[in-house]
């Protein structure tokens, strides 16, 4: 066997791709550490959540199982997990700038295992996120609703909100590290008022709100609220989650390889 077929056989892709969890356990530890996140993803969503949905006519206002503020307090939790998700996949376009991305091509990880690390990392902090809004629903004592069901839409919004980890992948892969994060900020904006996590759909006209269903976090929004309301449930809501995400991670892999195959 020659010296290069000995390397070859060495870089044979091992288990899973080259999958590991100690590497997502430093992607998580790298991204705590890192002041901006914090501040975005774990302690403005509980500001908001304090502002907004500790009102005392919220608390007496009843909304399906619960109340207006435990409503609220879903909300929010979502905004955090949405803004921690794709905050944690578009640090990719930080790497890409390094040159990290194109050394990956040297490496036997395979484009689909780098993609998960990344999308379970971004879960992760998606998951500190939910955790600390709903700790300071607690403390609040205002949000109202069955025990059951602060376990499950808590677990519906930081299981959803993997759409967005393939979104923020997506759009780091897309767009140069220098304009991503002020791109992703006006999208998630824009998808957060369409959704109607800020304002309710049925103050829009009837084609803004045909529009707004079409967005990505329209059938995640309705989706993780539907335990609390219950009403009529719309087999569009999760469609529109598997589409979207089937898109943005589709689009996240094609970019990867796109960026690795230029080394």
């Amino acid at each position: 066997m020659t010296a290069t077929q000995a390397a070859l056989a060495e870089r044979r892709t091992p288990p899973l791709g080259g999958f590991s969890m100690a590497v997502v356990a430093l992607e998580v530890r790298r991204l705590l550490r890192n002041r901006r996140t914090v501040i975005f993803t774990l302690i403005a969503p509980v500001i908001f959540f304090l502002l907004f949905g500790l009102n005392s006519s919220y608390a007496n206002q009843r909304a399906g199982h619960g109340n207006v503020s435990a409503f609220i307090m879903i909300s929010m939790a979502l905004y955090g997990a949405v803004l921690a998700t794709t905050g944690g996949g578009a640090t990719v376009s930080v790497e890409r700038a390094l040159g990290w991305s194109r050394q990956l091509r040297v490496t036997p990880l395979s484009p689909v295992a780098y993609i998960a690390i990344k999308m379970l990392t971004s879960l992760v902090l998606g998951l500190v996120s939910v955790t600390v809004v709903y700790t300071a629903g607690v403390i609040a004592g205002k949000p109202s609703m069955p025990a059951y069901l602060w376990v499950v839409t808590g677990c519906c919004v930081w299981v959803g909100s993997l759409l967005f980890a393939a979104f923020g992948l997506f759009v780091g892969y897309l767009l140069p590290s220098e304009n991503v994060m002020q791109v992703i900020g006006f999208v998630l904006m824009l998808f957060s008022f369409g959704g109607g996590l800020f304002i309710p759909l049925s103050q829009f006209s009837p084609a803004l709100r045909h529009a707004a269903e079409l967005t990505p976090l329209y059938g995640l929004n309705e989706l993780v609220h539907y335990p609390l309301v219950g009403g009529a449930f719309a087999w569009s809501w999760p469609v529109s989650l598997v589409v979207w995400l089937a898109i943005f991670t589709s689009g996240a892999v094609w970019r990867f390889r796109r960026d690795t195959a230029r080394v």
